[in-house]
């Protein structure tokens, strides 16, 4: 795989939504790109900002780029995709798109402690994959996940990722985005 550089790191994202997208999302009724391409619909229909459209868009990328390959239903162990994404994505993207990425794992097992009628909307491959990463938090967790200045959109990404998941959802293609993404890694950057 070549090293992305600032200015190949959108087509490079654009390829491995091209040649892995098509992968079986855990289990649900939806491809990977699908899934991620469905949260970054639906924030932007909802006019959110780029930063989470971006967010969205990319918050399973680990899936294809983790060094412990992508998560099945008969998995007994965590393959921590989240860090994976966030570490691809953390020389281009600026903390509030890495911050969604490396904790929206985290933010399913908040939600489920804090909100327990969250945890009833959850598929069985999202169950399945909570109970491998740790289940829901323990108070200690929740204390410290609360300080993180970027919480509020790392929920918000957190209930893009559990509305992704609709068989029949058309949205555009990963090329629609890109030049949001080139925007965000721009402005981090210093355009």
């Amino acid at each position: 795989m070549t090293v992305p550089t600032r200015k190949t790191i959108v087509a490079f994202l654009g390829d491995i939504f091209e040649r892995c997208g098509h992968e079986e999302y855990l289990g649900e009724p939806v491809t990977m790109a699908e899934h991620m391409l469905q949260g970054a619909t639906i924030a932007e229909q909802q006019g959110l900002p780029e930063d989470i459209i971006v967010a969205a868009l990319l918050h399973d990328i680990g899936h294809f780029t983790s060094e412990f390959g992508t998560f099945s239903m008969g998995d007994t162990e965590d393959r921590f995709h989240e860090d994976a994404g966030a570490e691809v994505l953390a020389a281009f993207f600026p903390t509030i798109v890495t911050d969604c990425v490396r904790h929206h794992v985290a933010a399913k097992r908040y939600l489920c402690a804090t909100k327990p009628s969250y945890y009833d909307r959850l598929s069985e491959a999202s169950i399945h994959s909570l109970n491998l990463q740790g289940g829901p938090m323990p108070a200690d967790e929740i204390a410290t996940f609360e300080q993180n200045p970027n919480l509020a959109k790392i929920i918000q990404v957190r209930y893009l990722d559990e509305a992704g998941k609709h068989p029949d959802m058309q949205t555009p293609d990963y090329w629609h985005f890109a030049p949001m993404v080139q925007r965000i890694v721009d402005q981090h950057l210093g355009a």
